[in-house]
């Protein structure tokens, strides 16, 4: 049984695909140019642009590197902005820390 995409996500992913439609045409750019430039097929392209989310990831990505925009995957999930994971990590801080004992022959 296949689990049911949460709307949030088809929203994205389809908005995702117009704003790649939108930023193709603002280059002047034609499906089949991109399509070649990003080493796919015409018809993922189409897919990719109606927001089709069974188009795989990396077909996304290639589009954003066609436009110049990769960092902006990049910086998706930016592990050192993830306020929730930082603060988690936080909590398992310990509460002091005490120095080692020094070895008779530490300097």
């Amino acid at each position: 049984m296949e689990i049911p995409l949460p709307l949030p996500v088809e929203r994205a992913i389809r908005k995702l695909g117009s704003d790649i439609s939108l930023a193709r045409r603002r280059r002047h750019l034609s499906q089949a140019s991109l399509a070649e430039r990003m080493g796919a097929s015409l018809s993922t392209v189409r897919r990719m642009e109606k927001g089709d989310v069974r188009v795989p990831i990396h077909f996304f990505a290639r589009a954003l590197h066609v436009f110049g925009e990769i960092s902006a995957l990049e910086q998706l999930l930016d592990t050192s902005n993830d306020d929730i994971g930082l603060t988690l990590m936080d909590e398992q801080l310990p509460k002091r820390v005490r120095s080692k004992p020094r070895t008779a022959g530490a300097l």
